[in-house]
């Protein structure tokens, strides 16, 4: 019993302290990895539900301008030549407003390539109608500081491509396959009506990378509602 108390009343050893305080830093250092590993998680769920939100909005802007899209007389309602797609829509503010002139493109913006959308003045003449249109063509190619007064950046696009829906079939919308017939010796500016210019639908398919906080390919269908259908 004598020799228990005396070993008590020496204390800890200089070797039982090392241990303790190891045990003790390893359970801090497991405890800091866990919290660390918490946080990122946090972080990057946050930023793809911020992504998702972005990428949403983008869409809904994309339907919400094929919606709109209208077929005026001695006017293109929808164009794409294989980098930007150009479209004339009814004005957002209604009754007189006019229409607007609405390109969507791909271009490098700050060493990142971006899906962007520009917007025209509301346009109330032919005239000005034929400059916006023109506008929208050089503003996807080589934009000044005038092109880029209506541009918005959307989001990081690696690729994008689109495809109609005619003649019951998704075609490239540069082949001819499904598109309207221009009768024989009738200049195509003036043969076609403007709406039948318009497909009965539009696939948009967007290349989203592996980088980013979203990844992957997205397709988003559209149905033109005048032919009776819905979007999806």
């Amino acid at each position: 019993m004598s020799a228990l108390l005396a070993r008590r009343g020496r204390g800890f050893t200089l070797i039982e302290l090392l241990v303790a305080i190891a045990l003790l830093g390893l359970m801090a250092l497991m405890s800091w990895r866990g919290l660390d590993g918490m946080v990122r998680a946090q972080q990057q769920t946050q930023q793809r539900g911020d992504a998702l939100l972005v990428l949403q909005a983008a869409l809904g802007q994309w339907s919400t301008d094929l919606d709109a899209v209208l077929a005026l007389p001695h006017t293109t309602p929808i164009d794409w030549d294989g980098q930007v797609l150009r479209l004339t829509r009814r004005s957002s503010a209604g009754g007189g407003a006019g229409a607007l002139v609405v390109a969507w493109s791909r271009r490098e913006v700050g060493g990142t390539a971006q899906w962007l959308r520009w917007q025209s003045p509301p346009v109330a003449t032919r005239g000005d109608w034929q400059s916006a249109w023109d506008q929208a063509a050089v503003w996807a190619r080589s934009p000044g500081a005038a092109e880029r007064q209506g541009e918005v950046a959307l989001l990081p696009l690696t690729g994008w491509q689109l495809y109609y829906f005619r003649g019951n079939a998704w075609s490239n919308p540069l082949s001819s396959r499904g598109a309207p017939a221009t009768p024989e010796g009738v200049p195509a500016s003036t043969a076609l009506k403007p709406l039948l210019l318009v497909p009965d639908g539009i696939r948009l398919e967007l290349d989203l990378g592996t980088n980013g906080a979203l990844a992957g390919r997205l397709t988003q269908d559209w149905v033109n509602p005048l032919n009776g259908g819905g979007k999806s």
